[in-house]
């Protein structure tokens, strides 16, 4: 198992987790233990910090509308029992499932002097974050609001770690309203419920256009040493699909007449349930079986001023390909049980965990002709990931492909599709780091026609929104991120940036843009930063001033191919 690094040494002025570790330290009038290692433990404490702090610069009246998180439910996440021998390996990852969470804004899990010779205690620090809270995501270009979700959430409700939500989706043709209920440990057991629900109602006519729902029950491999996990799932979504392009719908070039407005009737629904086995501790082996089923209808809509011409036109080149299938899934993942935790990467001056070493994922799928229309193919797909991390500075490799192949009548390669990734963080130079990512994409007969939009908040700030589209896309970005100042406990910090990017069919074209922007973090209320940047684009048409303005939750790398996390969909 992995070693853990000795204990820092608590110095308040060193940053806002360290004051911390000063505050439970001085809780328990406890002192660390360098040498924890073959000790027997004796006990496990815990420092549960409010919301706002004596140091912290809001009122502490703020308090009063959150219930701190119960001590019990922060020592149900503890792998470690009093009177075994303290071992530093479940130690870290206590801390990483305590973050996982989402409810704390600062875990800290070290050991401290016991009250015998050869005795060591645990020391669990943690502080809350805010959870009666207007959660929001989302992404302005210029004054154009492209996506808005606004959760009014209590997100450890009676600080049982449980979360009740309502939300609020905007996007440029929709509203929804729903509600969302997460219990992550199901009776003090480990089972995990969860469920949500939405309704759909169009902006312009405000009338309901469909629901998107899911419902799941499941038992995580919540430690490394899990022997078994179970899920089974329902996932819904009944909508009228707009592709936006910009600002307005994307108008498709029709070979014959006027241009046909990207808009079809979405129509899923799908089931399944899944076992998996979990075998090694250092080096991990995790082997998942499951079935599922679905069904997939895609169609212009029935109002839709469109003739038969037209209506099969966009059902062969653009539409999502409709399908009903039963399938069984066999899948492997392996990976190392090694991490390192880093802080100024994509938070200021919170805790990153990071898998180091080798992830891989293999996935097989054989959907069987079960009934007369359904679809009868095997599918395949792997992802690899091998991540360095070398004097601070973290380096991490991706790739990942998936291909299908219909079986029967007409049998056909279909889906194949491939992506890659390299993303290198420097070591601080300045207080700060350099960030460089590339990433190409590329997709091939691709039966659900996906189409990458590039431009604007989503990877090639400065341009227009949505400017660039293709099947395959090309993006580099490079950044430096300043050290943060701190004002008070908000954390703010600048950075510079050049983008280039291309969203193309046969070659790419790049179009390079550089800019500069801002990230800031509230500690006490969010565990990402806010970004507000501004570009300009160097090689092609530039947009008016206001749309070269983004805004909007997380860093830039988090635009990436899904398939690079999960080879089949």
């Amino acid at each position: 198992m992995a070693t853990a690094p000795e204990p820092e040494a608590p110095t308040p002025a060193a940053g806002y987790e360290e004051s911390l570790l000063a505050w439970g330290l001085a809780q328990h009038g406890s002192e660390l233990e360098r040498s924890p290692e073959g000790k027997r433990l004796e006990a496990v404490l815990v420092a549960a910090e409010d919301v706002v702090a004596q140091s912290d610069p809001y009122p502490n009246i703020l308090n009063v509308f959150h219930v701190r998180t119960r001590e019990e439910v922060i020592r149900r996440e503890v792998l470690l029992e009093p009177g075994a021998l303290y071992s530093p390996a479940l130690a870290e990852e206590t801390a990483r499932n305590l973050r996982k969470l989402n409810i704390f804004a600062v875990v800290r899990v070290v050991p401290v002097k016991g009250q015998t010779p050869g005795g060591v205690a645990l020391l669990v620090i943690t502080k809350d974050i805010w959870s009666l809270r207007l959660s929001q995501d989302f992404e302005l270009v210029g004054s154009f609001v492209r996506y808005l979700r606004l959760q009014g959430t209590e997100a450890n409700f009676l600080g049982l770690n449980q979360r009740l939500a309502l939300d609020f989706l905007l996007r440029p043709d929709t509203l929804s309203f729903g509600q969302t209920y997460i219990n992550r440990r199901v009776g003090g057991s480990r089972w995990y419920l969860g469920e949500t629900a939405s309704l759909i109602l169009g902006r312009e006519s405000g009338k309901p256009e469909g629901s998107r729902g899911t419902l799941v029950l499941q038992r995580p491999l919540y430690s490394l040493s899990t022997p078994w996990g179970a899920s089974t799932s329902v996932t819904w979504n009944t909508a009228t699909t707009r592709v936006f392009r910009g600002t307005e719908v994307w108008q498709l070039p029709y070979p014959d007449g006027e241009p046909v407005p990207f808009i079809y009737v979405t129509s899923e629904v799908s089931g399944g349930a899944s076992y998996t086995r979990s075998y090694g501790e250092y080096y991990k082996v995790n082997v998942t079986g499951g079935v599922e089923a679905y069904h997939r209808e895609y169609a212009a809509p029935a109002a839709a001023p469109l003739d038969d011409a037209q209506r099969e036109w966009l059902k062969e080149n653009h539409l999502p390909h409709s399908e009903d299938a039963t399938y069984a899934s066999l899948s492997l993942s392996a990976f190392e049980a090694r991490y390192e935790v880093m802080r100024g990467v994509d938070t200021y001056a919170l805790s990153e965990d990071y898998q180091i070493g080798h992830y891989v994922v293999a996935s097989l799928r054989y959907a069987p002709p079960a009934f007369p229309s359904a679809a009868h193919y095997a599918e395949a797909g792997a992802a690899v990931r091998y991540r360095w991390l070398y004097a601070d500075a973290l380096t991490t490799v991706s790739a990942a492909g998936a291909i299908r192949r219909a079986l029967g009548t007409g049998s056909q390669w279909t889906n194949r599709r491939w992506a890659a990734e390299i993303h290198q963080v420097s070591p601080k130079v300045l207080g700060g780091r350099f960030m460089a990512r590339g990433v190409l994409d590329v997709n091939i007969d691709d039966l659900f026609d996906r189409i990458e939009l590039l431009g604007g908040a989503n990877g090639l700030r400065g341009a227009r929104q949505d400017a660039y589209s293709g099947k395959r896309l090309l993006l580099v970005n490079v950044e430096y991120r300043t050290a943060p100042v701190v004002f008070q406990t908000l954390h703010m910090g600048g950075v510079l940036f050049y983008d280039a990017g291309s969203a193309f069919d046969r070659r790419p074209k790049m179009v390079h843009s550089v800019g500069v922007g801002i990230r800031f973090l509230f500690p006490q209320f969010n565990v990402y930063p806010f970004r507000l940047d501004f570009g300009y684009v160097l090689n092609d048409t530039l947009p008016p001033v206001g749309q070269r303005f983004t805004f909007s939750g997380g860093q830039i790398t988090e635009y990436r191919p899904s398939i690079l996390d999960t080879p089949l969909r």
